[in-house]
């Protein structure tokens, strides 16, 4: 769908275990400007794009910024990242970036250029554009709604939020526009009240999507991973088949050391995307290892090597596999 779409995969082994480490307090800036060619999108284009920064595996960072938009993640320490950009849930590019100076405060710039090669379509069974999340406005109302949209595009975003107050303000039940309200808030890092404006979407319309999707990313990247359970669990009971999602609730439910809820959804993921959620055989090694099931850790990383067969530490996972395998 996209011509740009990067995979690359990084975990630091110690001895054999993974090690999880924190990208906090190095007080490196990683920046960049997001370049979308929408020129052959038809139809409704997105209005932002998900900006996801991986460190071994844990969400430490992430952003929403619009096709034209800078992104900007501060205080990060040494390390080898994942750049990861999403649209509606499901990945379309991958990018390593490695920050690695002895020096504090160093800048790092990586650019993110994207080209549409086709239509713009929603994942298959997209419970998120049921014909119950669509919303009758007036005509005034409307055409606010879509002066908010240009507004954001433009990067206008003062005028974009003061629109939508306004709209809101005259229809307190557009779950849509409060949702939009929550996603402008969360590209200005106004997280509270993003927050606030995704609870008021669900309270409305307590089976949005979109809304729910967003409140649950939006809780595990504060690391509120209890709270996240429940909108990303309600998420997926509208969406089931979302990869990704299913992922997501499984990391969640790790960082919360529940490895056994947490396997069925990273199986599933795997189900679902085999090549996609290749990243999800790497956590469950480490479950397994975690819990001295050293033989099916090596499984897990065996298959990972089927799919990632250019993976950098390719030596240590084999050496593991050869001493762990059950022949």
């Amino acid at each position: 769908m996209m011509l740009l779409r990067l995979l690359s995969l990084f975990i630091i082994l110690g001895g054999l275990l993974v090690q999880l480490t924190q990208a906090q307090g190095g007080g490196h800036i990683l920046y960049g400007d997001v370049k979308v060619d929408e020129s052959k999108v038809t139809g409704i284009k997105p209005i932002g794009y998900d900006l996801i920064l991986y460190l071994n595996g844990q969400i430490v960072r992430r952003q929403t910024v619009s096709s034209e938009g800078r992104y900007r993640f501060v205080d990060l320490s040494n390390g080898y990242y994942d750049l990861v950009v999403e649209l509606e849930n499901n990945e379309i590019a991958r990018i390593r970036v490695e920050i690695t100076s002895p020096r504090i405060n160093t800048d790092y710039r990586q650019d993110i250029s994207l080209e549409w090669r086709a239509p713009f379509r929603a994942p298959a069974k997209p419970a998120s554009v049921s014909a119950a999340d669509f919303y009758k406005r007036s005509s005034a109302n409307q055409k606010m709604f879509e002066k908010a949209q240009t507004a954001t595009d433009k990067k206008k975003y003062e005028e974009a939020l003061a629109l939508l107050k306004q709209l809101l303000t005259d229809d307190p039940n557009d779950f849509q526009a409060w949702t939009e309200l929550g996603t402008l808030n969360l590209m200005q890092q106004n997280l509270s009240e993003a927050e606030k404006a995704y609870l008021r979407a669900i309270e409305v319309r307590p089976k949005f999507f979109l809304a729910l999707l967003n409140l649950g990313k939006l809780r595990v990247a504060q690391k509120k991973h209890e709270e996240a359970l429940v909108p990303l669990t309600l998420a997926l009971e509208i969406q089931p088949t979302s990869a990704s999602l299913n992922f997501l609730l499984g990391e969640t439910y790790l960082q919360l050391k529940k490895g056994s809820k947490a396997v069925g959804y990273l199986y599933e993921a795997i189900k679902l995307d085999p090549t996609g959620m290749t990243e999800a055989h790497l956590r469950l090694a480490a479950l397994y290892h975690g819990a001295g099931l050293k033989d099916k850790a090596a499984i897990e990383f065996e298959e990972f090597l089927k799919k990632k067969p250019d993976y950098p530490d390719r030596k240590k996972l084999e050496q593991y596999i050869a001493k762990n395998k059950k022949y």
